[in-house]
């Protein structure tokens, strides 16, 4: 046998093959659970930032408690489904995780302070991907305007349905306080 013979440099290589495809799937399940880990509201919560500040806040909204019994967590409306939009989501997380680490928002007077440019950079997010978050419980395909103030009936026929604006627009501070708006604008 040669060194040159393909087929035992087949055989070689097989081992080799098969080693890293384990390797592949091992890495694979670790890092899908690791993200899944990080994807639940027990995880959102465990730092004092978010479970004092803005999750506080949405224990006394519609989206937390209502008569459906239907409660959206944190990762329902700030991470998307689709597994490669989750990826580049919690890429953009990871700046959260050294606002922690750094104590840029580690006291409530320090979260209160960039509240405002939190809140910017979310609904940015939001009015960049048409609020999917928003939609994956929310379909306009599924609203029953008839059953909505006239309001409301009017506001999503004009503007969601005709795509002229996204949820988002209209629907900031819908399960969190606002931060000082003065100043941002379109708002009134």
């Amino acid at each position: 046998m040669s060194a040159t013979d393909p087929a035992a440099a087949s055989r070689r290589s097989s081992p080799a093959r098969i080693w890293g495809f384990v390797a592949g799937v091992v890495f694979w399940g670790g890092f899908n659970t690791a993200l899944e880990l990080t994807n639940t509201e027990k995880f959102c919560t465990s730092c004092h930032e978010m479970h004092d500040n803005v999750f506080a806040e949405l224990k006394s909204t519609i989206h937390f408690t209502n008569r459906s019994g239907v409660r959206a967590s944190c990762p329902d409306c700030h991470v998307p489904h689709k597994w490669t939009d989750k990826i580049a989501r919690k890429m953009q997380a990871s700046k959260e995780v050294w606002g922690h680490l750094f104590g840029t928002i580690d006291t409530r007077e320090k979260f209160v302070d960039h509240r405002l440019e939190l809140a910017l950079h979310e609904w940015a997010r939001f009015k960049a991907n048409d609020s999917l978050e928003c939609r994956n419980c929310h379909s306009t395909e599924s609203m029953d305007i008839t059953k909505q103030s006239p309001r409301a009936s009017v506001a999503h026929q004009r503007f969601l349905f005709t795509a002229e604006k996204t949820c988002i627009d209209c629907h900031k501070g819908i399960a969190h306080q606002l931060p000082d708006m003065r100043g941002v604008p379109g708002w009134q």
